[in-house]
């Protein structure tokens, strides 16, 4: 992948088939990514970049500044996230079937006590799972009708990259299983987010006009999302 080096700024660049320059600063660590047009020029490409570094600067710095979970334990009284909500986890010993519930403000895991950590996660990511497939069943059928488009399927998946994914040739659409951690807002905007993917690939004017008609209040919910804790290993949107 060709690097653009400014300083001490490194970035990746990728030509395409677009009329503008468009700089993305990629959490976790704020990478930074140039999506250049084709017959821009190196010079112009560095001259416009430099212009930005103050912008590139202050997108790395919110980054590390974003509060962070430690690494999870997995262990009695520990703090985790759902739908934006605080519970504390309450281990409770069990020789039958392992499962996860709410109540009250406590995620109740029900395990035997010689259950790994990792399976101990692994329990509570299909929670967290089925918790999410749930809200999308919900929620889904009325976007899909409002935004007029055709997914070819929305899926889960947990991914340390992105919150949400679109394959505008395939059609198919990937949701970050992490979201069921964030408030249900947050959710809906990136469900809504890779929906008008399904219009408009890049995130031009057309983008932002579409995400403005079909949820006004997005940049709201995206604030929402970035200032939420995050998980040990996770970045903001």
């Amino acid at each position: 992948m060709p690097m653009l080096k400014v300083g001490d700024l490194s970035m990746d660049v990728y030509r395409k088939d677009i009329k503008n320059l468009h700089i993305s600063v990629m959490p976790p660590e704020g990478r930074v990514r140039l999506s250049v047009p084709e017959k821009m020029t190196d010079t112009a490409l560095r001259m416009a970049v430099i212009s930005r570094i103050p912008w590139i600067r202050k997108q790395q710095k919110s980054f590390t500044a974003q509060p962070r979970q430690s690494k999870r334990e997995m262990v009695n009284g520990e703090s985790h996230y759902l739908w934006g909500k605080h519970y504390r986890l309450d281990i409770v010993e069990t020789t039958g079937k392992h499962g996860v519930s709410v109540g009250g403000r406590k995620l109740r895991m029900a395990i035997n006590p010689t259950t790994t950590q990792d399976n101990r996660i692994k329990l509570l990511n299909e929670f967290y799972r089925s918790l999410l497939k749930e809200r999308l069943e919900e929620i889904s059928p009325d976007w899909i009708k409002e935004i007029g488009v055709t997914p070819s399927c929305i899926s889960i998946k947990r991914m340390k990259t992105k919150w949400g994914s679109c394959n505008t040739s395939s059609k198919r659409i990937l949701l970050n299983l992490d979201l069921a951690r964030k408030a249900p807002e947050c959710l809906e905007f990136i469900l809504v987010h890779e929906l008008i993917h399904l219009h408009e690939r890049h995130h031009n004017e057309r983008f932002k006009a579409l995400l403005n008609k079909y949820l006004p209040d997005w940049r709201e919910r995206r604030n929402l999302l970035n200032s939420s804790p995050l998980a040990h290993d996770y970045w903001a949107y």
